[in-house]
């Protein structure tokens, strides 16, 4: 890819670090509007209740893991609508072996057990893209918005915003990788989006066999150290908008 997906990136959307309540709260209504409204892949007895500043009740979906995990939202900028939106999850701070949504849901076949790589491993995590920037069929019933066939994203006039928004989220991980010093990083990805991913040369290795779990999905692993040249290598552009032109390339140790 020749663009400066940067300046692509920019003139659409905003990477808006989620740290503060107000801004976890529109993390956590988005993943309801996707997770529930959007795919039905859940129900609103999975989610949690309450009412908004004007005393209106709403539905918020939330888990366990996010009171060990960092979010990002990509805020479309012409509308203020926040577009997509992802969390890294973290070590625990009590108790290193603590488990991964990945380690409890896959049968994985080689997972991370070393404590003191554990206490750099994160799992990227609910990936969510809203129906509004979904535009292509087949891309619907898709957490991540990605058509089965990943080749129209590469015609040479495509001007779609997805892979800005499949990018920026990964841009938006990586803040998140280097400001937690973060070496390694779990994933459960839908096929098409890890198609999509492969094509702009980053490395997920794959950990256990493909499990169902509203569509098929796939355990994987990956470590800035292994996915990085590659991607630098494969598609420059990419590399510069997740690395902030390199600015991020080394996480903290």
């Amino acid at each position: 890819m020749k663009t400066d997906l940067i300046a692509a990136l920019n003139q659409f959307f905003e990477l808006v670090h989620a740290d503060t309540d107000e801004l976890r709260m529109h993390v956590y209504l988005l993943r309801y509007q996707v997770y529930v409204l959007e795919t039905g892949f859940e129900t609103d007895s999975d989610c949690r209740s309450g009412l908004d500043e004007h005393g209106h009740p709403i539905l918020w979906e939330q888990d366990i893991f996010d009171e060990r995990s960092d979010h990002y939202l990509l805020r479309h900028r012409r509308t203020g609508i926040y577009a997509a939106t992802a969390r890294l999850i973290l070590p625990s701070p009590v108790d290193i072996v603590a488990p991964y949504p990945i380690e409890l849901h896959c049968p994985l076949d080689k997972p991370v057990n070393d404590s003191d790589l554990r206490g750099r491993l994160g799992e990227i995590s609910r990936f969510a893209v809203s129906k509004v920037f979904k535009r292509r069929i087949g891309e619907l019933g898709s957490l991540a918005g990605v058509a089965d066939d990943v080749e129209i994203y590469f015609e040479e006039d495509e001007r779609r915003v997805l892979p800005h928004i499949s990018l920026g989220l990964f841009a938006a991980v990586m803040r998140m990788v280097h400001q937690h010093g973060i070496t390694h990083c779990y994933a459960v990805m839908e096929p098409a989006l890890l198609r999509l991913l492969g094509r702009f040369g980053m490395v997920f290795n794959r950990i256990g066999p493909d499990v169902d779990y509203h569509g098929i999905r796939v355990p994987c692993i990956t470590s800035a150290e292994e996915a990085l040249p590659n991607i630098q290598k494969v598609a420059p552009s990419v590399w510069d908008l997740i690395t902030n032109r390199g600015e991020l390339l080394h996480t903290a140790n």
